[in-house]
């Protein structure tokens, strides 16, 4: 269970970070002053949960592995609405051909290099090496939630999970 006071934090941030995951005190911090709306708060905070899943299921080594961090990145920036088209416009990115793949990586790679100190080419290579296995892994949604629509079909498929299992 998530105790609001206990697990979420809301404080002033230095520079433009819009949250973080403190994994010693299983925290989230929410940058009260660098985030502007409703929407942009649900994408920090499901960024941020993402990384708390990970930390409570694959046990991540966030300061001694880069490349846990990494993978940890990939997903969070796959499944929190980070790479969404919107976002993409107002950051005035966009493409076709696997723009949101893309997006990922870039961001993933923004995330490490704002907490970490690495190069940009270490912060690179690690989210190469675990872009495929980590921008497939879906859980807990068990898909990409691109929009509300499919935010639903995440969470219903997420309620049937053990009426699915159980049939096996």
């Amino acid at each position: 269970a998530v105790n609001k006071e206990r697990h979420f934090s809301c404080e002033d941030c230095d520079g433009n970070v819009s949250g973080g995951f403190d994994a010693s005190m299983s925290q989230i911090v929410l940058c009260q002053n660098n985030i502007g709306n409703q929407a942009h708060m649900n994408r920090v905070v499901t960024h941020e949960l993402i990384h708390a899943f990970d930390h409570c299921r694959a046990h991540v080594h966030w300061f001694t592995d880069v490349r846990h961090l990494a993978c940890s990145e990939v997903r969070a920036a796959n499944l929190s609405g980070d790479c969404s088209l919107v976002n993409e416009i107002f950051r005035l990115h966009f493409g076709l051909k696997q723009h949101h793949q893309t997006c990922v990586r870039d961001r993933a790679i923004l995330s490490i290099l704002a907490v970490r100190n690495v190069s940009k080419e270490v912060a690179r290579k690690a989210v190469d090496e675990v872009f495929e296995s980590c921008f497939n892994d879906h859980e807990p949604f068990g898909r990409i939630p691109h929009n509300k629509t499919y935010a639903r079909y995440a969470h219903r498929d997420f309620q049937n999970r053990d009426r699915y299992y159980s049939n096996i």
